[in-house]
């Protein structure tokens, strides 16, 4: 598995935890890079998990609205954690993370609701953050 795909993955986990946790992500985050010290069976925290997680949280208010806004007939209170989660990684990763190709981004998050999520997940994934980068040159703020 390619490092920044493992990156993503533990940066969904965290994001995840966070959220079932009703924790900062940068607390969870700390959190893990401890127990990576002490427990070698840990995941490591890497710098662009690092970064993952703190280019969510600093435009979480922005992710959740731009996630409200386009996700027809689901609330992020509705929307399954997992899928609210990988959203989230996924839209901060397509509108902030400029380096990343966009089809890189959104099937690496479909992959992420292959393997977490419910057999229709990927798809609702896809269809969001494919409707976000064709509209993605209007959203960044």
């Amino acid at each position: 598995m390619a490092a920044r795909t493992k990156a993503r993955k533990r940066a969904f986990q965290i994001l995840f935890e966070a959220d079932q946790r009703d924790a900062a992500p940068k607390t969870v985050m700390a959190d893990w890079i401890r127990l990576g010290r002490t427990d070698d069976r840990q995941p490591p925290v890497t710098e662009y998990t690092m970064q993952l997680v703190e280019g969510y949280e600093a435009n979480a208010a922005r992710i959740d609205e731009l996630i409200s806004t386009y996700a027809v007939g689901w609330t992020l209170d509705r929307m399954p954690a997992v899928d609210r989660n990988v959203l989230r990684l996924g839209v901060y990763e397509l509108i902030w993370e400029d380096d990343t190709p966009d089809a890189v981004v959104l099937d690496e998050a479909v992959q992420l609701a292959k393997e977490f999520s419910t057999d229709e997940s990927p798809a609702f994934v896809n269809g969001l953050l494919a409707r976000l980068m064709q509209l993605k040159p209007t959203l960044r703020r």
